[in-house]
Parts: structure tokens; C-alpha cells; sequence
């Protein structure tokens, strides 16, 4: 998920490990599709949902096709724009297909669908097809493409904690220049890339595969992609799982505020379990051992340090120090990297970050992540905060993350220069008379705050929450048995778990 704007979070996936299953409740019948759902669609999209996906071969046992969507659905005789799709066949017979997105937004669910055999388990696997996209706007889909690669570089490596009018000038310029290349772009796809655009392409997808009704499984900003889907077309969720989820109707201040605290439990978290394990490099004390990495950062801001035959920036060691925070088997990277950093070698918080952004070690960057978020995120909501603004919210940020606090703050003006409104505001969140959709939460999940599962899972009207008691982003797959075999069970046997089930 996003803080406004500028981290685009994808789910990373880890292996499984075990841990007891809770109860169920009994096998629920699936809501039948109404007549709205199987009658003919909307006047001008008869050709969109009667296409038929023309898959072929591609990266080896996968196969590959291009759906059309309309550019603008108010216009669905105008421009056309594609949407990847990729599958991967079901390794038994077949209950159906599982669409799938990884999150962001940005995030490649062609990606997803390639590792795929880390992120869902076997049974999973065995009965449906996996399948991934590319949203609009998003990576092999017709994308956003709105600055260089150097200017990318400018966009990442710019000090997120301005101390002066003249920081404040060249962090708020880069949301100004990422939003004037956006604008530039031809043929309006940044225009064009809204939530509830993606959520209608993927009502398209459902039909294209041949299916009444969308199975699908949505993490972090996918479960905010999923949500809305299952408003718009509550009587075609099929078996839905949202984990990680977006609270619906979150202000831009609540939001980042909440993924600021989220963020420094998370590396407090990181650090007691370092001390934990005795002789922390960071201290003798959870405190000591956060202060620390509070003084490398701002040792950095001062001076960044040699990384390679480049320089990390205050801007590059946040997101360096962000990525490993969203997977706890990710910790032992962010050990070595801040040993190094400590020595006065800035290199490996600068793989950490060039990851998060894609970028490759020849400069160019390998996707459009950091485009396509700032893109859909601005679209879906462009309440960009002034700089005058942003300093009367420091103090409360301060304070509830004194680590990350004062950088999400600054977020909040990144909008603030977005060209566009989208064409169809996101809804209110309901989807009252679906199928059960099931929700699930991690305590400690530094992205997405676990009090953000419990909201949607109250808001939706069939809502069922499955909680994680851990730290990382996303519950599923990450080595608690408990939530696998619950959202396995459902997925494959239609078993819904029981309402507040904790793992």
C-alpha cells in the first residue's frame, strides 16, 4: 500500500512454515450471479466482454495474452488500451481461475503470477489457474511513462526531511515535474488510470476467462483494487481474499500517519529482536539501537555516504530502510546493510533502495513502479497538501514516529500538482449482498495497520477477518499454517473461516 505518494508497496513473498489451522464454519453456498451480472453489458462494451483472450506460450510453462479495454469507459467507442495477462495453468484438474494482484499501486501482477509457487500454496495451485495483469497503466500493460531515468534517480535520491525553504523547493519541484511528465505523456493514459478504471477492466477479465463470477485474491493496495470491484459488481465476487488490507475512506493525513507508526513499530520490532539475540551492533537497548539508526540517517542527510561510484542520499537510505522492514526474513539484509553503512559504506542501503524502485545496476530501471503509483494514487485522490500545510501536521508525526514521521509528512504534498480528476470518483465501500469476502490483518504489518483490516472487514457487508499475530507486510504465506490452511481451505473447498479467527 501507499503512503501519498511515493512508496509504491509490493507484496514480498517467503516460504511457509506451520502452526495449527483454527475451525471453520461449514461449506457456504456461493451467491448466484443476478440477471445484472450475465445480461448483455453496458451500451458500447458488447465487443470488450465478448473478446476472447488469445493466449500463447510464454516464459516457459506459462501462457500469455492482451485484453482490450476502452481508454475511457464514459467512451467506449474512443481509444483502446491492452492489459497483460498471464496464466498459469492449474497443476490438476481445474476449478476455476484466480486473478491476482500483488499490490502497489505498481505492482506487476505478471510479476506475482511468475513467482507464483511462493505465493500461493500447493493446493491453491493445484486447483486453479493462477492468474496475473498488469493494470492499466502498469508495466507491460499500456503504460505510464512520465519521467527519465535520471530524473527517476532525481525523484528517489531527493532529501525527504527538508530543513530549508530550498529543500522544501527541490522535494515539493520533483512531485511537480513527476506530474507535469504524466501529463505530457500521449494518448492520456495517465488520465486514465484510476482504481475504479482498473476495477472495471478486471469485470472485463472475469468474462474473457469465461467465468459468472471473479475469484480473486488482492494484497496491500490489491485489496483496496479488490474492494472496490466487489462494489461495483457485488453479485460477480466469486471467492474473494484481501490481505493487507486498505481501510476504506482514509484521509491522505490518516493514511500516512498511520503507515508512519506503522513503519517505526516495525523497525522497533527489528531492533528488539537484534538485541534479543545479544551483542546488537545497533545497542544494549531497543532505544539505543533505534537512535542509532536515527543518527546514520541523519549523518546521511549531512553528508551522504559513497555507495559504489554513487552517493546515497537521505532519500535512497529511506527506502532502503523501509524495504527489508516489510518481510521479518528480510531483517538479516537490513543488518548487513546498516554494519556497512555504520563503516562509512553506503552500498548496500543502495541495492535495498534500487530494489523497492527497480532500478538496475546499469541505471535504467526494469519497470514503471514509481510512475504508475504516483500516477494512480494522485488520480484516486489529489488532496495534495502545501509545504505551509505539511509543517502544521510535523509536530503530531513527530512524535507518533519519530523515525519516519517528519518523511511521511513531506509525502502528503505529492499530489499536490496532479493535472487530472478521475472520470468516476471511488465509491463508498459496502458490497452488500456478495459473497463472503475474507480479510486478513498482521498485528505489527508496517504498511497496511492491522486496524485497517478491522475497518474494511466492518465495512464490507460480508466481511471476515483472519488475523496475524506477527510483524510484516501480509499474512498469508508467510509461515503461519494457521492463516494458510484457513484462506487454502477457503480458496479451494469454499470453507469460510470463522469471523475473527486469530493465528
Amino acid at each position: 500500500m501507499k503512503p501519498k505518494v511515493v512508496i509504491a508497496l509490493t507484496t514480498l513473498a517467503v516460504f511457509t512454515a506451520g502452526c495449527g489451522a483454527g475451525g471453520g464454519t461449514p461449506d457456504a453456498d456461493r451467491v448466484s450471479p443476478s440477471a445484472s451480472a450475465t445480461a448483455a453489458p453496458t451500451e458500447g462494451l458488447q465487443s470488450f466482454y465478448s473478446q476472447k483472450l488469445d493466449w500463447k506460450k510464454c516464459n516457459g510453462a506459462f501462457e500469455c495474452a492482451t485484453l482490450e479495454v476502452p481508454l475511457d469507459y464514459s467512451d467506449p467507442t474512443g481509444r483502446t488500451i491492452d492489459v497483460a495477462v498471464i496464466k498459469d495453468p492449474a497443476n490438476k484438474e481445474k476449478s476455476g481461475s484466480l486473478a491476482i494482484n500483488p499490490g502497489g499501486p505498481g505492482g506487476s501482477g505478471i510479476d506475482y503470477a511468475l513467482y507464483n509457487n511462493q505465493s500461493f500454496g500447493s493446493k491453491v495451485r493445484d486447483s486453479y489457474d493462477i492468474v496475473g495483469f498488469d493494470p492499466r497503466g502498469v508495466g507491460q500493460s499500456t503504460p505510464v511513462d512520465c519521467l527519465t531515468d535520471d530524473a527517476l534517480d532525481d525523484y528517489i535520491a531527493v532529501d525527504p526531511d527538508p530543513d530549508d525553504v530550498a529543500e522544501e523547493k527541490a522535494y515539493v519541484g520533483t512531485g511537480v515535474e513527476m506530474a507535469n511528465g504524466c501529463a505530457a505523456q500521449r494518448r492520456g493514459i495517465s488520465a486514465h488510470v484510476s482504481t475504479v478504471e482498473a476495477a472495471r477492466d478486471m469485470d472485463v477479465l472475469r468474462a474473457a476467462l469465461g467465468e459468472d463470477q471473479l475469484d480473486y485474491f488482492g494484497a496491500s493496495y490489491g485489496t483496496q483494487l479488490g474492494s472496490t470491484y466487489a462494489e461495483l459488481y457485488p453479485d460477480r465476487v466469486g471467492r474473494f481474499v484481501l490481505d493487507g488490507a486498505i481501510a476504506p475512506g482514509l484521509s491522505v493525513i490518516d493514511s500516512n500517519l498511520a503507515q508512519a507508526k506503522g513503519f517505526e513499530v516495525a523497525l522497533r520490532s527489528y531492533v528488539e529482536n537484534c538485541v534479543d539475540e545479544g551483542s546488537c551492533f545497533l545497542g544494549d537497548t531497543v532505544d539505543q539501537g533505534v537512535e542509532r539508526v536515527q543518527k546514520l540517517l541523519a549523518d546521511i542527510d549531512a553528508e551522504p555516504l559513497p555507495a559504489g561510484d554513487r552517493e546515497l542520499t537521505a532519500g535512497n537510505a529511506l527506502y532502503g530502510l523501509i524495504t527489508p522492514l516489510y518481510v521479518e526474513s528480510y531483517w538479516p539484509y537490513l543488518t548487513d546493510a546498516l554494519e556497512a553503512a555504520l563503516k562509512g559504506d553506503g552500498s548496500q542501503l543502495m541495492s535495498l533502495s534500487d530494489n523497492y524502485a527497480g532500478r538496475d545496476p546499469k541505471g535504467g530501471y526494469i519497470n514503471n513502479t514509481m510512475e504508475a503509483n504516483w500516477a494512480i494514487n494522485c488520480l484516486d485522490d489529489s488532496s495534495g497538501l502545501t509545504p505551509a500545510e505539511v509543517r502544521k501536521q510535523l509536530p503530531a508525526f513527530e512524535k507518533a514516529a519519530p523515525t519516519f514521521g517528519s518523511a511521511l509528512a513531506w509525502m502528503l504534498t505529492g499530489c499536490a500538482a496532479e493535472k487530472f480528476e478521475a472520470t468516476e470518483p471511488e465509491p463508498e465501500i459496502d458490497a452488500e449482498g456478495s459473497n463472503p469476502i475474507v480479510v486478513i490483518g498482521t498485528t505489527r504489518d508496517p504498511a497496511t495497520p492491522y486496524e485497517w483490516a478491522e475497518d474494511l472487514a466492518e465495512a464490507l457487508d460480508s466481511g471476515v477477518l483472519v488475523s496475524r499475530d506477527g510483524d510484516g507486510h501480509t499474512g498469508y504465506m508467510q509461515g503461519n499454517g494457521c492463516v494458510d490452511d484457513a484462506i487454502d481451505a477457503y480458496l479451494v473447498d469454499g470453507k469460510v473461516p470463522d469471523d475473527g479467527l486469530k493465528c
